[in-house]
């Protein structure tokens, strides 16, 4: 098969959609080499490298595309499509060219989540007309969707009314990076680096609010006289931060929260910004927080999992769903519910113990060898 994707997330996005994209293109060249992968990509970007023959990066050439390459990203491509012989085109995140479904080629969507229909007063005007035009645009007129959840499935069907028969649940994995074991060695090089203390919690993801930093931030506040451990935060953010921030600074937190992805020797790193640190972090530290409202699955929670820490995240959404019986869950709007939690990774060994194992096992569902296979399943229905 020739299979293209909108590589956009891949090599732009340092977030969850990003970590999608690479982690689904990598394993499907690893795991079925016998394809090829074109990864169209409207501009040159900095989180995505490869040396795996079978991927093929495509991006404009003519000047009008690359000078508009949002447009040649959402329609113009068709034309590099029709003229090689693509066989399918799989949209990572919520989108599809326009008119795609008029060129004879096979088509996936994955969605992740309809956070903008569920919380549409976190979204400008424009930008909740924007998200529910292409979004149910992709849906009505892809050949399959994939929902990384069943939540996602179930929104779809709610929000959209799409013909159930052509969503398939495909589970998401986490780089494979974190299910190994990092060497002492390494964890020392990465301890010394990031300057880290004996323990942290650690926070992952973009600090907006439905992620719902800010009541962690209470939590910690609320353990002062109880826990000298500090929450290490990474992910960035726009006005929701300067609020959680805020009040940072004005409960003196100042050396209890520290946000990683604000320090200028982090900002360029080329492995901070390909979180090819991560695992290293995520193995040192004494819990991950994830108190998220709502997710189409929470990616770092299944990071957590697999890189052997106790995870503490929200009893709300697909978070059951992807954090299994091994997690700790908390009430999102109780900081007292996230302390008690962060209390409890921080010095019951056995309960921790207990909870790593079980979610340990759990993360076994989602290996990239199962999860790949899953799409490749729904890339054959198409094209037996």
């Amino acid at each position: 098969m020739q299979i293209a994707f909108d590589a956009k997330r891949a090599f732009h996005n340092g977030t969850g959609l990003g970590h999608y994209s690479r982690t689904l293109i990598r394993s499907l060249a690893m795991l079925y080499p016998q394809h090829h992968y074109w990864l169209l990509n409207p501009k040159p970007g900095r989180h995505f490298t490869y040396s795996d023959p079978t991927l093929h990066e495509v991006r404009p050439t003519q000047v009008l595309h690359q000078a508009l390459s949002s447009a040649w990203r959402s329609r113009w491509c068709k034309q590099w499509l029709t003229q090689h012989p693509i066989d399918l085109y799989h949209g990572l995140s919520h989108e599809l060219p326009i008119g795609i479904e008029r060129t004879g080629i096979a088509t996936v969507v994955t969605m992740h989540d309809l956070i903008p229909e569920r919380y549409p007063a976190q979204y400008t005007w424009i930008d909740r007309q924007t998200y529910h035009h292409k979004f149910l645009s992709a849906c009505r007129r892809a050949d399959r969707i994939i929902a990384i959840s069943e939540q996602t499935k179930a929104d779809i069907l709610h929000y959209y009314s799409i013909d159930e028969k052509k969503i398939r649940v495909c589970y998401q994995s986490c780089d494979p990076r974190f299910y190994a074991t990092v060497s002492t060695e390494e964890k020392d090089r990465i301890r010394k680096k990031y300057q880290l203390p004996e323990r942290y919690f650690l926070s992952v993801g973009s600090v907006i609010e439905r992620k719902n930093l800010l009541q962690g931030c209470k939590a910690i506040n609320l353990l002062q006289q109880k826990l000298d451990i500090p929450l290490l935060v990474i992910g960035g953010g726009g006005a929701y931060k300067r609020k959680v921030q805020q009040y940072v600074r004005e409960q003196g937190l100042e050396k209890k929260i520290r946000f990683l992805s604000d320090e200028p020797s982090l900002k360029n790193d080329p492995d901070f910004i390909s979180a090819r640190d991560f695992p290293a972090l995520y193995q040192q530290a004494t819990a991950l927080l994830y108190p998220s409202y709502f997710e189409g699955f929470g990616i770092p929670v299944l990071e957590g999992l697999s890189s052997k820490v106790p995870v503490i995240t929200s009893d709300r959404s697909c978070l059951p769903e992807a954090g299994g019986p091994g997690a700790f869950y908390i009430d999102p709007d109780s900081p007292e519910s996230i302390a008690t939690a962060l209390y409890t990774t921080a010095t019951d060994k056995a309960r921790v113990q207990q909870q790593i194992a079980l979610g340990w096992e759990y993360a076994q569902r989602f290996t990239t060898s199962l999860t790949t296979e899953a799409v490749m399943n729904v890339y054959r229905e198409l094209l037996p």
